[in-house]
C-alpha cells in the first residue's frame, strides 16, 4: 500500500531543517504551542486558518498544503464541514478549483451535506466567485437529480446563469437544459429565470422561444402582481424584494418582446399596438422613484420604437423625427443606442434611403458601438454583442451598395470575423455570400484575409454551406 505523507510529518521535518524547536515555531507564526503539539503527537488536525498561519511561517506559497489536508484530514477521515466549509472559501479565494472537485468528491456520495454545500454555493455566487460556485451547484444538481426539489432548480438556474457566454451554441445548450426547471423554482423567482431565457433566446434570434417565455412570464407577473395588491402581506413583500426589477417590469417587459418578434416576422402594425400597450402604464399602483425611473424608460422606448416601426415599415416621413430623437438620447446607455441606430440602418437599407449625413452625425456613438465590453447583465451581455455585430453588417451592405468599398469591407470583415468568434452560423453565410456579390471591388490584401476567415471556419467545421 502507498503510503500517504502528512502535512505533520513535513512540518517536523522542517523544524529538524531549521534547528527550531516548537516554542520557537509557536511565537513566530501565532499558532498556539499546545495546538502543534496535539497536531504532531496526537494527529489532531488544525483548523485552515491556523494551517495558513503555518503555511506562512514556513514561507510557502498560500494553499501549498491544501492537498494534503483534503487527504489527510477529509478524504482518509469522517467528513467534517467544520473544517470542509472554510477550505472550500479558501480554494475559492485561490481559484484552486481541483481541490474543491476532491472535496465535494468526496462527501457528496451522502445527500445530507447537500443543503450546507449549497449554501456555501450561493454565498459563493453572491460574492462572484462563479467558477468555484458552479462545481458545488453541479455536484448538489447532482445529487439530487431524482428530487422534484425546489434546491434543485435553483442549482439548474445558477448554472445556466454562470454558463451563459459568447459561445452561442452553448448558450442554446445551456438554456434548452434548464428551461425544464423552471416551473419548479420559487414563483417570484421564476419571473426572472423567464426573463432571462427570454434574453438568452433573443440573442440567438430563437423568436418562438422569445415569444413563448415572454407571454408565459406575462401570465405569472400578472397573477403575482394582483396577488401582491389584494393581500399587502409582509412576506409577499419581501418575497417581492427577491426580484431584480419592479414586479410591473416584467409584465411590461414582456410586451416589449412580443413587439420584436412581431418586428422580425415584419408585422409592424401589431408590433406598433404592443408598444402602445407598454406606453400607457396608468395602471402601475406604485409611485416609489423605482417605480417612477422604469415608467420612464418604457415611455422612452415606446417613443422610439413608434417611430422605429413606422420607418421600417416605409413611413420615411418620420425619418427626422427618428434621428431627433436618436440625437436627443445620445448619451444613453450602449444597449439603447444600438437598437435605434440598427433600426435607421435596416430601413437605409430595404428603401434606398441616403444617410451618409446621418451617419456623419453619430460618427462617435457608431465608434462607440463597434468597441463594447462585457457585461454581468444578461441582456446586455447575451443580445447587445449580437444586435452591435448585426449592425456592422447593415453597414457594410450599406456602404457596399453606396460604392464606399473602404468601409464597407471592413465592416463586413469584422462581422466575418466575429462570427468565428462566437460561432454564429447565419452572420457568417450572410458575410460570404454579401463578399462575393462585391468581390470584384475588393483588392488582393482584403481578398486574402477573406479567404483565411473562410478558410478557418472550415478547418474549425463550425459552419456548413
Amino acid at each position: 500500500m502507498k503510503h500517504t505523507p502528512t502535512i505533520s510529518a513535513e512540518f517536523e521535518d522542517y523544524l529538524k531543517q531549521n534547528d527550531m524547536t516548537l516554542g520557537q515555531f509557536a511565537e513566530y507564526s501565532g499558532v498556539h504551542q499546545r495546538t502543534l503539539s496535539s497536531w504532531i503527537t496526537q494527529h489532531r488536525p488544525v483548523s485552515v486558518q491556523q494551517l495558513d498561519r503555518i503555511t506562512v511561517a514556513m514561507e510557502l506559497p498560500a494553499g501549498y498544503f491544501y492537498d494534503l489536508y483534503i487527504e489527510n484530514y477529509i478524504i482518509e477521515r469522517s467528513p467534517n464541514m467544520c473544517r470542509i466549509e472554510p477550505l472550500l472559501y479558501r480554494c475559492a479565494e485561490l481559484d484552486k478549483l481541483d481541490a474543491i472537485r476532491r472535496m465535494v468528491g468526496a462527501i457528496m456520495d451522502k445527500l445530507l451535506y447537500s443543503p450546507r454545500l449549497f449554501d456555501i454555493a450561493e454565498a459563493l455566487f453572491a460574492q462572484g466567485q462563479h467558477a468555484a460556485a458552479l462545481l458545488l451547484y453541479e455536484s448538489v444538481a447532482e445529487g439530487e437529480k431524482y428530487q422534484h426539489s425546489e434546491r434543485l432548480a435553483v442549482c439548474q438556474y445558477r448554472i445556466f446563469t454562470i454558463q451563459v457566454g459568447d459561445d452561442q451554441s452553448l448558450n442554446l445548450k445551456a438554456a434548452t437544459l434548464f428551461e425544464p426547471f423552471v416551473e419548479r423554482l420559487d414563483e417570484i423567482d421564476q419571473l426572472d429565470a423567464l426573463k432571462d431565457l427570454a434574453n438568452v433566446y433573443r440573442s440567438l434570434r430563437n423568436w418562438d422561444k422569445v415569444d413563448e417565455m415572454a407571454r408565459k412570464m406575462r401570465n405569472k407577473a400578472e397573477i403575482q402582481y394582483t396577488i401582491k395588491h389584494q393581500e399587502k402581506s409582509r412576506e409577499r413583500s419581501e418575497s417581492a424584494k427577491k426580484l431584480s426589477r419592479p414586479m410591473f417590469v416584467y409584465i411590461t417587459y414582456a410586451d416589449l418582446l412580443c413587439s420584436g418578434v412581431c418586428e422580425t416576422q415584419g408585422d409592424y402594425q401589431q408590433a406598433l399596438q404592443y408598444t402602445y400597450a407598454y406606453a400607457n402604464l396608468d395602471w402601475v399602483k406604485e409611485t416609489d422613484e423605482d417605480t417612477k425611473h422604469w415608467i420612464g424608460l418604457f415611455q422612452h422606448w415606446a417613443e422610439g420604437n413608434t417611430y422605429a416601426y413606422k420607418l421600417l415599415s416605409g413611413d420615411i416621413s418620420v425619418l427626422n423625427d427618428y434621428v431627433e430623437y436618436i440625437a436627443a438620447a445620445s448619451d444613453t446607455t450602449e444597449k439603447e443606442i444600438v437598437t435605434k441606430l440598427l433600426n435607421l440602418m435596416f430601413a437605409a437599407n430595404r428603401y434606398q434611403v441616403d444617410v451618409d449625413d446621418i451617419l456623419k452625425q453619430f460618427e462617435t456613438e457608431i465608434d462607440f458601438i463597434t468597441q463594447q465590453q462585457p457585461s454581468a447583465d444578461m441582456y446586455t451581455h447575451q443580445v447587445v454583442p449580437e444586435q452591435s455585430t448585426r449592425f456592422k453588417f447593415e453597414l457594410a451592405k450599406y456602404h457596399l451598395n453606396s460604392g464606399n468599398y473602404l468601409y464597407g469591407f471592413k465592416y463586413l470583415l469584422d462581422v466575418l470575423s466575429k462570427s468565428l468568434d462566437i460561432n454564429k452560423e447565419a452572420f457568417f453565410i450572410s458575410c460570404i455570400r454579401l463578399f462575393e456579390q462585391f468581390k470584384q471591388f475588393a483588392d488582393i490584401r482584403l481578398c486574402t484575409k477573406y479567404e483565411n476567415l473562410v478558410r478557418e471556419g472550415r478547418k474549425e467545421r463550425l459552419f456548413y454551406y
